[in-house]
């Protein structure tokens, strides 16, 4: 060991395991810093590696759903967070899902049976001056490491109570009822509009003000409480209680909306603005929200020309630690400002566990490229784990939100494909999957 580079990763979550065991097996040194078991943040009660602190599911398994894809691509480029999970499945129909103990432990004892990893029990407040460090303190950070890196390391608004409306795929949304306009025709048509009469809107508010909303963690009241978000950062539910007609000159207002094809002005408009720039993606303007997913599909999918949306991602309220990735990362999550420090999981704006480890796994194989002196490795964006890392770098056209695993953030195929959307969404895996396949031959 005595001469080898050494990486220092921060944090023993699925993208730090990921990042210090891509390092590892290509020959790098690897210090891990991780504060359990000496201290747990308030969502964390397990001594274990990689602990999946809400659902024991990974998600979709088919190569028709991109984290199915996601999942795939992780695996042929040899992830431990896939090794673990294949080994310690439990039956779940089309998902993957896991015996959350022993997945945990599995990765525990693969982390720390390494000959290249030192493990290191204790909280950090900074990182190592002159190390090259990927940082993977999730979600939680500490407010000391939180703290440091706003400040020692430039990246400013990492810590807030975070608010996003829901996304959904462009593909999803009924053009035969919704239609393109901007108000009082001002500039490109460049929203969707979805109008409602009288009638859908009375329905769709009695539904809204009585949908179950998602509980709120302890830690999440605290931070809403010490934040006051809600003033400037309403959920649409709890606006809609203040009053019938309120949504009416908020966020539904239908002022200056006219449907040309019938003429007039509807009783309510629901706005949809583009997400990226390829107009696949679009967000439910001012539906910032705090209902339960299930529900949201429920409530949502009442507003004409949603109801069959397919949600990309949901509506979300809760602590959030995360950067402004597109102001400064690059897509191989690497500091722009700063050569040799990384970031990587949920802190990046990936969303999600499996997405959580992707991000891991293209910090540490970058990380560990730049202390043995090789190019970084960039992924292509049609493939998952490139389509992400450039969502990261680049982010959309409005402002930068996490973001899950989807088909709207990879590079469009080239032609049309027959058989509808699965058949599609299968075509662009199996151009992904070529991609990944080439990227091993380069590499070996």
């Amino acid at each position: 060991m005595e001469g080898k580079q050494t990486l220092t990763v921060y944090g023993a979550g699925l993208a730090g395991c990921e990042a210090a065991w891509q390092a590892a097996k290509r020959g790098v040194i690897v210090k891990l810093y991780e504060m359990k078991p000496e201290k747990y943040t308030p969502a964390h009660h397990s001594p274990a590696f990689a602990e999946l602190v809400c659902s024991n599911s990974l998600r979709s398994d088919s190569l028709a759903n991109a984290v199915g894809l996601l999942k795939e691509e992780l695996r042929r480029m040899g992830s431990l967070i896939m090794e673990a999970a294949d080994a310690t499945r439990v039956p779940a129909g089309s998902a993957l899902a896991v015996d959350r103990e022993k997945f945990s432990a599995y990765i525990t004892e693969k982390i720390t049976a390494h000959p290249n990893i030192e493990v290191i029990a204790a909280e950090a407040d900074r990182v190592e001056e002159g190390q090259i460090t990927v940082i993977a303190t999730g979600p939680l950070t500490s407010d000391a490491m939180a703290d440091y890196i706003t400040k020692e390391l430039g990246c400013d608004g990492l810590h807030f109570f975070d608010a996003a409306a829901p996304i959904v795929d462009a593909e999803s949304i009924n053009m035969d009822v919704a239609f393109f306009a901007s108000r009082y025709d001002k500039g490109d048509a460049d929203y969707i509009n979805c109008p409602m009469t009288e009638e859908q809107y009375n329905a769709f508010w009695q539904a809204l003000i009585t949908a179950e909303e998602a509980e709120l963690k302890a830690f999440d009241r605290e931070e809403q409480k010490k934040l006051k978000v809600f003033e400037g950062c309403m959920p649409v539910e709890v606006m809609a209680r203040r009053g019938h007609d309120t949504l009416l000159f908020g966020p539904l207002k239908p002022v200056g909306l006219i449907d040309k094809r019938v003429g007039k002005q509807a009783y309510a408009v629901v706005q949809l603005r583009k997400e990226n720039r390829e107009g696949t993606m679009y967000n439910l303007v001012g539906f910032q929200t705090h209902l339960t997913f299930p529900e949201q599909r429920r409530v949502f999918r009442m507003i004409p020309g949603l109801e069959n949306a397919e949600f990309l991602r949901y509506g979300i309220m809760h602590r959030n630690t995360y950067l402004n990735s597109p102001e400064l990362l690059n897509d191989c999550y690497e500091m722009k400002s700063k050569e040799g420090v990384y970031f990587a999981g949920q802190m990046t704006g990936v969303e999600g566990y499996i997405e959580s480890a992707g991000s891991g796994l293209v910090a540490g194989i970058n990380a560990a490229r730049r202390l043995l002196g090789q190019e970084p490795l960039r992924f292509p964006r049609t493939t998952m784990l490139g389509a992400m890392a450039n969502y990261v770098a680049w982010g959309g056209v409005s402002a930068f939100v996490p973001m899950n695993a989807n088909f709207g953030i990879i590079e469009p195929l080239s032609h049309r494909v027959r058989g509808g959307k699965a058949a599609k969404n299968e075509a662009l895996s199996h151009r992904a999957l070529e991609e990944i396949e080439r990227i091993k031959e380069e590499l070996e």
